[in-house]
């Protein structure tokens, strides 16, 4: 089968391959891939920024997101059937969506939402599972609370707005102004234009920041939290947690606690709280969203959709900043 691999880490990194269908294992099943995410976290794992916590021995498949069809089924796995859509981030050092075909952990998949299309579940999982993550398991988000959620407009802060105001929340963002309809139809009760305004100006008293921008930006936040507050940063810096995440051994727990050791110390004056986010796979929790996409609760925001054989120019697209809102999908229909 064709696959975009990492033959080393970098920006030149990536290469068209031809390489084996992948072997189904017992708890597995095998998808025909219908369309894929791209996500920064492409990027990162691509130029190596986890190597010493995610250790992918070149060559690897890159690709977080799934949509597909099962062409087939390990022995072990129960609910699942040849023929079923389904949707996927797989699990870490089982990533491989830019393939014609990837086995699965079944643990990892759930059956796609009815109402999408493969490109547009395609563009959920990652960002899905990220957003329950953050609002429903870190943050415990309750009807009423402030969130503000940076970056509007992309991939993850659109999914954000839209979940948070479904938990009952009280959302702002900041976006390009050019972007103001999108947020405020997802559900955005106050948008600041990061263009002419300074959010620290206009905003104060949130329970919870959701920032993907990082450094200046993080470190800003801090300060639009009310004291407990939290702020998430999805683009780091990582702390200890991360590293114990991961099963890391002890001494990464002291090198992540460094590296974060300005943010923790700025929210720590503040009375305020940081911590790094980086999501998990999660089958029963992709189960839960599809209800909610079904619902009409949530909606993919599609920036834009490239061929597979396009699929450099796709993570070029959104690594060189030229995609202005939603997720970028690579389609193979």
């Amino acid at each position: 089968m064709k696959a975009f691999v990492v033959t080393h880490y970098g920006k030149d990194g990536v290469q068209a391959r031809d390489v084996p269908v992948p072997t189904v294992g017992h708890n597995d099943v095998l998808v025909k891939v219908h369309a894929s995410g791209v996500n920064p976290l492409d990027r990162m794992v691509r130029d190596g920024d986890f190597k010493q916590l995610l250790k992918y021995k070149t060559p690897f498949v890159l690709g977080h997101d799934v949509a597909g069809v099962i062409t087939d089924v390990g022995a072990g796995v129960p609910g699942f059937a040849v023929g079923d859509e389904v949707y996927a981030r797989p699990r870490d050092m089982r990533i491989g969506t830019f393939a014609e075909y990837i086995a699965i952990d079944h643990a990892d998949v759930a059956h796609k939402p009815a109402s999408l299309s493969m490109h547009e579940a395609a563009a959920v999982p990652l960002v899905a599972l990220a957003a329950w993550q953050i609002l429903v398991e870190k943050a415990n988000i309750q009807p009423g609370q402030k969130v503000l959620v940076h970056a509007g407009a992309g991939g993850l802060g659109s999914t954000v707005i839209q979940l948070a105001k479904h938990l009952g929340a009280h959302v702002a963002t900041t976006v390009n102004g050019a972007r103001a309809e999108l947020v405020r139809a997802l559900g955005a009760d106050v948008v600041v234009d990061y263009t002419t305004q300074d959010f620290a100006d206009v905003l104060s008293g949130f329970d919870l920041v959701v920032d993907s921008v990082g450094e200046d930006n993080l470190l800003t936040s801090l300060t639009v939290l009310k004291p407990g507050g939290l702020a998430i940063g999805v683009t780091g810096p990582p702390d200890a947690d991360f590293a114990k995440q991961l099963g890391a051994p002890k001494p990464f727990e002291f090198v992540l606690s460094f590296l974060s050791r300005k943010v923790r110390n700025a929210a720590k004056k503040l009375r305020v709280r940081y911590a790094f986010f980086f999501m998990q796979a999660s089958g029963a929790q992709l189960h839960q969203l599809a209800a909610l996409y079904d619902a009409g609760r949530l909606r993919p925001v599609l920036d834009s959709t490239f061929p597979f054989d396009r699929t450099l120019d796709a993570l070029a697209h959104l690594e060189n900043g030229r995609a202005k809102s939603g997720k970028v999908v690579v389609t193979l229909d």
